[in-house]
């Protein structure tokens, strides 16, 4: 079933192309078309969605029915993916490619026929979706920072023109302390990505080992199998330089970075309206609005608890790694052939190179 909620809200918030949305949802081009095509001649649903609407009642109406499961096939023997979860839960470093091969090392002393590796990560990702409710699995203190695009976007006025840009605003939590970062963006092109994060890592005060993120084009140029995802080369070189690691969520589950998609809904089910109400003729003014409110946010204890996610996050900023420096800049990138007189040609001017790479192509890179 495709994540029918977060496709309009990206087409219509992020303005993506058919394209994009097939690459970041694992859908097919013409399946994303269909859909969207579907969703504008449908009369009882429109953009923005009502609030708390879900992706069956989506189906429902625009298709005339909800979408059904589909049956797992008899001829192949069913992993005991409870077991599976608890093996992966309490002993470390434990993989689902030994828990497979175990599992097929199984089926070929019993005479039945074993799921391909492929085929079992996404039969037990399904199980794990489905009995979510009933599972818990506890955050790691200074283990990961999430991040994403809130659906909700704000108005920006031209003074002298009057014309209206977009706000995009950009989410990031660190599960553990559940402590919150946004930052509105009038661009979501690379340059700007890697602004946004490396502010978040500032508010944070430190690094944490993983980053899981959407499959935005800005953070990832394919995921067809979650296993062995392409990233965008600066957000890659980001990591690096941070000393952390990307891990994109799975497609089409955003379960696999529930604390931000929580996050979202809470500012978007709160001080978002206030938000909303007014008229920003700057970024800056946005985003000292947006700043003041998140730090009352952050600073206002949970419910029925006598602590905040500031306090949390004074505990979780211990064991998050040290920033770097410096900020990771972000590279333009180019290919050049280098000519007869060993130079090549970027942002109209000339660099000499060394004499091996004549009448070679070669990549420039370079920081603003």
């Amino acid at each position: 079933m495709l994540d029918y909620k977060n496709i309009i809200i990206k087409r219509y918030a992020l303005n993506l192309t058919y394209k994009e949305l097939a690459d970041e949802f694992g859908a097919s081009k013409s399946g994303i078309n269909d859909f969207i095509r579907a969703f504008e001649k449908c009369d009882k649903l429109s953009y923005p969605l009502p609030e708390g609407i879900t992706n069956y009642a989506i189906a429902e109406l625009v298709y005339g029915h909800a979408p059904g499961r589909n049956n797992r096939s008899s001829e192949y023997e069913q992993p005991d993916f409870a077991w599976i979860f608890r093996q992966m839960s309490e002993r470390k470093n434990m993989t689902l490619v030994y828990l497979w091969n175990r599992y097929k090392k199984d089926c070929q002393a019993k005479e039945s026929k074993p799921y391909q590796y492929r085929q079992f990560c996404d039969l037990y990702s399904r199980w794990c979706e489905e009995n979510y409710e009933t599972l818990h699995i506890q955050a790691v203190i200074g283990q990961k920072m999430e991040v994403d695009f809130a659906g909700k976007t704000f108005e920006l006025i031209d003074k002298l023109t009057g014309e209206i840009t977009s706000i995009v605003v950009f989410v990031s939590v660190l599960p553990y302390s559940q402590y919150i970062y946004a930052e509105g963006m009038t661009s979501t092109c690379e340059p700007q990505w890697i602004e946004v994060n490396n502010h978040a890592l500032d508010y944070f005060g430190g690094v944490p080992a993983i980053v899981v993120c959407d499959n935005c084009k800005q953070a990832v140029t394919a995921n067809k199998d979650w296993i062995e995802p392409d990233l965008n080369k600066d957000y890659a070189e980001w990591a690096e330089h941070n000393h952390t690691v990307i891990l994109p969520a799975k497609v089409r589950k955003p379960k696999f970075k529930s604390s931000v998609e929580n996050a979202v809904g809470i500012l978007e089910k709160g001080f978002f309206h206030n938000l909303e109400e007014n008229r920003y003729f700057s970024l800056e003014q946005f985003n000292q609005n947006l700043w003041k409110k998140l730090n009352a946010l952050n600073h206002e204890n949970f419910k029925k608890k006598d602590f905040s996610r500031y306090d949390q996050w004074e505990e979780e900023k211990q064991e998050l790694m040290p920033l770097p420096s410096v900020h990771y800049q972000y590279m333009e990138r180019k290919m050049a052939k280098v000519s007869a007189n060993f130079h090549i040609r970027f942002d109209n001017a000339y660099y000499s190179v060394d004499k091996a790479y004549l009448h070679k192509n070669v990549m420039v890179a370079a920081s603003g």
